[in-house]
């Protein structure tokens, strides 16, 4: 079975030597057809460009098939490699995420329920050591443990539309922008 966290572990230094941050290691698809789908960014703009995506795709691929010579493949069978931005509905998966996105719109789901529940909805409002605190549609503060989140992500709103817009234009026909 493939220790993903291990994985995670190892590919961070590779995707850090170019000058990236890792958001995100997962593999996806079912066992006949796997993807090792990594997500980086940039940390000066929390994106990437397709040159990006080659750059690190070029680097993992590299080292993923020096460790298979090496007999110490992390990854058993054969698999897909993707490389990718986050998205603008970004996972959230370090506490550091949810500091940087206070003030956006999230979905959080727990492994081990919390006031009865293991999803919640709302405005993040941020983090005080390692507790995350969301507000819902009905103005209720939650506080919910970093080390029970399961999953989390932004949700797609028009505030993160704006604050995430790209930073480069070239090859559009037009861009449209909307106020709060």
């Amino acid at each position: 079975m493939t220790d993903i966290a291990d994985i995670a572990k190892q590919i961070e230094p590779e995707v850090k030597s170019l000058g990236y941050e890792l958001v995100r290691v997962a593999i996806i698809g079912g066992t006949s057809d796997p993807t090792l789908q990594v997500m980086a960014e940039r940390p000066d703009t929390r994106q990437l460009d397709l040159s990006d995506c080659e750059k690190i795709s070029r680097r993992l691929s590299d080292w993923l098939d020096a460790l298979e010579a090496d007999g110490r493949d992390p990854i058993q069978g054969g698999f897909r490699l993707e490389v990718s931005s986050p998205g603008i509905d970004r996972p959230l998966t370090r506490l550091q995420d949810y500091a940087d996105w206070t003030g956006f719109e999230a979905r959080v789901s727990l492994a081990e329920p919390s006031e009865g529940r293991k999803q919640y909805s709302g405005t993040l409002d941020g983090v005080e050591g390692k507790t995350i605190t969301i507000t819902d549609k009905g103005g209720n503060e939650h506080h919910l443990l970093f080390d029970n989140i399961s999953s989390a992500k932004l949700l797609l709103t028009d505030k993160l539309i704006n604050a995430t817009a790209p930073l480069s234009t070239e090859g559009a026909d037009s861009i449209l922008t909307q106020e709060d």
